[in-house]
């Protein structure tokens, strides 16, 4: 299992809540024209996965940055099951 990684992610534009979801259940706050969306990420693949959406809705990326380690994230293998 790997650490799951506090990331906040801030764009040009607004999305409202309705794309939590969307972005891998990432909190989603927008204010004065901009959206920051926070919350933990398992891996680089995921991180890479929210940064191509929001490049596929032609928001600019202002910025991106990380915390600590949140928690143990478990990665579900296509296939497995879970226990």
């Amino acid at each position: 299992m790997s650490k799951k990684i506090q990331y906040q992610i801030r764009v040009k534009g607004q999305l409202d809540e309705r794309w939590t979801e969307w972005f891998g259940d990432m909190k989603v706050k927008s204010e004065g024209g901009y959206t920051t969306l926070s919350g933990p990420v398992c891996d680089q693949a995921a991180l890479h996965g929210i940064l191509s959406r929001i490049r596929d809705l032609g928001l600019p990326l202002i910025s991106a940055h990380q915390s600590e380690p949140e928690e143990e994230c478990r990665q579900k293998k296509k296939g497995a099951r879970e226990t």
